[in-house]
């Protein structure tokens, strides 16, 4: 039975008296929610607490309450002000006669200019957030949105699209170094740089096109910051709502049916339509475990070793939107070095995070998150021979290559170079705490980093 058979029913499989048990636990936390005529149980902020508290006998659930009150308050507020000033919600004409603008005269200046550049590879998200003021993630989406022409075509009403997308970023965590909003952001930045992709931009249909945006957007919302080994270690009760398969990946799925059906976007379209949309989104945020690398990477080159891929048929543009996200999941070290470093050092301080806590309460220290043992350099050289290359190396293959494709792999393996030279320059200690320090620029555009040949590629 399918995980998402087994939601709509309400039940998990396993024994009725632990459903309970967990539901009983949900709604104490206030985290169960009801979907279309209750059918479906989907989750917001289920990922807290991060251990499960009957297992470390703590007593911070009255906090974790009082925290969503604050954070739904605080999207109450800013849904407000968004209200209050949009010329658009006010209802002044836009300014092209029969457009739907949801970007308008309050998002001009330095961030407007940068959404003009938004398909270029060298974008700076962590700029871009600055300059909205942390709202990066809903600025691009819904300026996306309208160079897609989705509003229009799905006929989405500008106030629910504005709730849904408030609602999947104030449920990533800011607390979280790297899983957070500004990695969705980015995540969606280079999906669209994908979709833009000549062997794939004229096969898509505006389905495909939103089922991408909206998935690379929602792909870790309320990520806990944690993996799924630690879910499981401590017994968390969403490792056993998803009997340990797939944790935080269907966590995401549901928690993004939840929102969509709270907001009421897709409400407007027939049952099955959305039905369908929800499964889609599903296939493609399950796609992004990490765990599922070789499945997805044997099929890929399979397909291109047979050379039998169809884009003509929708089963083969889904599988190839599985690619292209799981690409831009994990294309952090194909930026440009400045930008590419930052990424790195930040789900290096989620490791050691991670690391920290298991070491505080005597559980086994994960891999990669010992901070004495496991060097960013030694990380990020690992995550990127065993991930990262084999990946867009067919990536390369399936767009033959393109200059987007050609550009990504220079700075894929100049990073990999530069961390090489970092790992053998530096002790552990100085690595981990400064792991660029004392470099020296590499000759010939600073190993990816800034003013590198094709970096203005889109």
């Amino acid at each position: 039975m399918s995980c998402l058979t087994v939601e709509r029913c309400g039940a998990v499989a396993f024994k009725r008296s632990e459903q309970n048990a967990i539901q009983v636990r949900m709604l104490a936390d206030g985290r169960l929610n009801t979907g279309h005529a209750g059918v479906l149980l989907v989750e917001r902020r289920g990922s807290y607490p991060l251990i499960d508290l009957r297992i470390l006998k703590t007593s911070a659930q009255q906090g974790e309450v009082e925290s969503g009150t604050r954070r739904k308050v605080k999207r109450l507020l800013s849904f407000q002000r968004y209200c209050h000033a949009s010329r658009l919600l006010r209802r002044l004409v836009p300014h092209t006669p029969g457009s739907l603008h949801l970007l308008d005269d309050d998002y001009l200046g330095q961030a407007a200019h940068m959404l003009s550049k938004v398909g270029t590879w060298n974008f700076d998200i962590f700029l871009f957030d600055r300059l909205t003021n942390g709202n990066s993630l809903v600025t691009l989406l819904c300026h996306l949105f309208n160079v897609y022409g989705l509003i229009h075509h799905f006929q989405l009403d500008m106030v629910k699209l504005h709730r849904f997308l408030g609602m999947v970023q104030e449920d990533y965590h800011s607390q979280n170094p790297y899983h957070n909003a500004v990695h969705a952001a980015d995540v969606t930045q280079a999906m669209y740089c994908y979709l833009k992709e000549p062997k794939l931009a004229e096969q898509l249909s505006p389905l495909d096109v939103f089922l991408g945006l909206m998935a690379a957007a929602a792909h870790d919302v309320d990520h806990p910051g944690v993996n799924q080994p630690f879910l499981i270690k401590t017994r968390h009760h969403l490792a056993s709502l998803y009997q340990n398969t797939s944790v935080l990946e269907s966590h995401h799925w549901r928690s993004t049916v939840g929102m969509l059906r709270e907001s009421g976007l897709l409400s407007h379209l027939p049952a099955d339509m959305s039905q369908d949309m929800e499964q889609q989104l599903g296939s493609l945020i399950l796609a992004t475990d990490i765990s599922r690398q070789n499945e997805f990477l044997l099929t890929f080159r399979e397909h291109l070793d047979n050379q039998d891929l169809d884009l003509q048929l929708a089963s083969h543009r889904h599988f190839i939107l599985q690619i292209a996200l799981k690409c831009a999941d994990v294309c952090n070290p194909c930026r440009v070095w400045e930008l590419s470093r930052q990424w790195s050092e930040r789900v290096c301080e989620e490791f050691y995070r991670q690391g920290d806590l298991e070491r505080k309460f005597d559980l086994e220290i994960s891999p990669l998150c010992n901070q004495q043992a496991d060097s960013v350099p030694a990380i990020q050289i690992g995550f990127i021979s065993y991930i990262v290359e084999p990946l867009f190396e067919e990536w390369h293959r399936f767009t033959e290559p393109s200059p987007l494709s050609q550009t990504m792999m220079g700075h894929l393996h100049k990073n990999k170079d530069r961390w090489s030279r970092l790992r053998y320059a530096h002790t552990p200690s100085d690595t981990q705490t400064h792991p660029s320090a004392e470099e020296p620029e590499p000759e010939g555009g600073g190993g990816g980093g800034g003013g590198g040949e094709g970096e203005d590629i889109p």
